[in-house]
This record gives C-alpha cells, sequence and structure tokens, in this order.
C-alpha cells in the first residue's frame, strides 16, 4: 500500500480574474475550492491512475473535515489526527491581463508534541515492509524541522520505501536513512548545497550524486518550464516541458512526483515515468484543477534523453 502524509493540509481558493486593482470590488471570472496539501494532491493523482493509496496527516476544524470529505467522494481512504486549530486556506490569484499569479500561502494550525507521538505510534503500528510512505510539504507550526527525520528512522526501521518532498534542509538528516527518492526543484536542490545560482544541467547531476553519496536512492528534480530529470546512481535523465499557457501552478509538481511514482508501482521504466510525470505535471498547470490524464497532446512535444 501506498500511504502519503501530509502534515500541513490546505483548501486553496483558485480565483480567475481579468484584473486586480486596489481600493475597488475586483469581479472575478470564476473560482474553485479544492482540497490541498501536497500530500493529499499525491494521493488524487495516484487514485486518478488507479492506485489504491491511504491519505494520513494532522489537521483540524471545517477545513480538515472539506478535505477529508472531499477524498472520500474519491473514494481514498483517509485518517488525519486532529488538533484544535483549524487547517489554513490559501488563495491563488491568476490576474488575466497581467499575465501574474499571486499566491498567498498561510501558516498552519498549532500541533503539540503529543499529538505528534501519537502520529508516529500510527506510522509504526500501521506501515508494513511493503508499503510505500510519501512525505510532502511544509510542516505546521510545532512541528519542528527534525520531524522528518523521526519519520525516516521508523520507516527504515519497518523497511518502508520513502519518498520526501521537502524545501527543509532537514532532507539531508535523513540520508542515513536511504530514501528511496527525494523530489526537490532546482532552486531547493541548490539550497541544499547553499547555493544561490541558477544550475546548469552538470551542476544538478553533480548535486543529486552528492545525495545519492549520501545514501539516497534518486533524485527526481523539477525544473518549471524547463521539464524535469531523474538522477540515480548510473544514469541521469532529463526531459524537456511541453508549451503551455499557464493558469494555476499550484500541484504541478505534485502532479509531477504522483505520477513518476505512480508510473513505477505500474511497472513502467524510468524513461516512460519521467515523460509521463512532465506531461500531467504540465496539464495541471494549464488548468484550474489537477489532470485530467489526457496528456497525447503533451506527450509527443517532450523528449527524454540521457546525458553522460
Amino acid at each position: 500500500m501506498i500511504y502519503t502524509i501530509t502534515l500541513n493540509p490546505a483548501i486553496d481558493l483558485v480565483i480567475i480574474t481579468k484584473k486586480l486593482e486596489p481600493n475597488i470590488v475586483n469581479r472575478t471570472e470564476n473560482f474553485e475550492l479544492q482540497p490541498n496539501g501536497k500530500g493529499v494532491n499525491v494521493s488524487f493523482i495516484l487514485k486518478k491512475m488507479g492506485i489504491e493509496n491511504v491519505a494520513t496527516g494532522i489537521g483540524g476544524g471545517f477545513t480538515l473535515d472539506y478535505i477529508t470529505a472531499g477524498l472520500t467522494e474519491k473514494g481514498i481512504s483517509n485518517n488525519f489526527l486532529k488538533v484544535n486549530e483549524p487547517t489554513r486556506i490559501n488563495v491563488f490569484t491568476r490576474v488575466l491581463d497581467q499575465n501574474r499569479e499571486y499566491k498567498e500561502v498561510n501558516p498552519g494550525p498549532e500541533v503539540d508534541e503529543k499529538v505528534q507521538e501519537q502520529f508516529l505510534e500510527y506510522l509504526r503500528t500501521t506501515l508494513k515492509e511493503s508499503d510505500t510512505l510519501i512525505i510532502s510539504g511544509s510542516f505546521s507550526r510545532g512541528i519542528n524541522q527534525d520531524y522528518l527525520v523521526k519519520i525516516a528512522k521508523v520507516m527504515a526501521d519497518k523497511k518502508v520505501k520513502l519518498v520526501i518532498d521537502s524545501s527543509s534542509k532537514a532532507v539531508l538528516d535523513t540520508l542515513p536513512y536511504h530514501p528511496y527518492l527525494l523530489k526537490p526543484n532546482d532552486q531547493e536542490l541548490a539550497s541544499f548545497f547553499d547555493l544561490n545560482e541558477k544550475l546548469d544541467q552538470e551542476k544538478i547531476i553533480k548535486l543529486a550524486r552528492k545525495l545519492i553519496d549520501d545514501g539516497c536512492k534518486n533524485v527526481l528534480v523539477s525544473l518549471g518550464d524547463s521539464g524535469a530529470a531523474l538522477i540515480d546512481k548510473n544514469h541521469a535523465y532529463f526531459g524537456n516541458a511541453p508549451k503551455i499557457s499557464v493558469i494555476n501552478t499550484a500541484g504541478a509538481g505534485d502532479t509531477m512526483l504522483g505520477t513518476f511514482i505512480g508510473k513505477k508501482e505500474l511497472g513502467c521504466n524510468t524513461v516512460e515515468a519521467l515523460k509521463f510525470a512532465i506531461a500531467a505535471g504540465s496539464d495541471t498547470a494549464s488548468r484550474m484543477g489537477l489532470t485530467d490524464f489526457e496528456l497525447e497532446k503533451y506527450l509527443n512535444e517532450i523528449h527524454v534523453s540521457e546525458v553522460k
């Protein structure tokens, strides 16, 4: 079974408006409420691919109820520990006459140590050796970065395949526990090594291989409108992104990760999995919701090649 963890879930309010001006009432063109959080998105993607999974995490209030109802409606099993404060609502506004997207992301609820330990115990007693755990996104208030390391240790002890999508530098401290895959974007990859520069292919491979040398097995790097890369000990694959009109970038990286893991789960090779992951992530970025996996128009534009 595949489990996803979202430690800071959210409802995303996605707004499309022709213009956005100060001090007046701006009438919008459209809006959509989306149950969200990076792990939640991965669960939705896996389910769309026909892969059963369990969505887990920590949240609270009527907003968490909306998220779990959305998961249940799609037939996704879920188990979230509840806290007193409500799960957050984020706002993503696409302003058409500016061709810009404004992202307003709120902090999550306070999570005390008792709830954190209860969640670790849930993982200890529930997951088994044949399972995969995908932990994605930021942490709610009260959860320290080293909580990621505690989860990694539990998964290593249980021999569970661990996938991590986090911008926290605590990712580096999980490497002794040999995660199956890390999914940084190029900026996050640079920040892991205290670099503030745009990375070329050579540098991406070099930094990813440092992560692999320290214990990780695979590194999936999202490169925005340049596509993505998958690097392991022996191979480095790069794929370009198709040309799209961006509507909403929220969920694009989660779609890429979920699709890659899903395709590997279904027995696809790395090149095919990466190609489909790029196509699905691009499709999500071109719409208000997640991809519907009608990807033929994108797949013809995407070419994956190995860089020696």
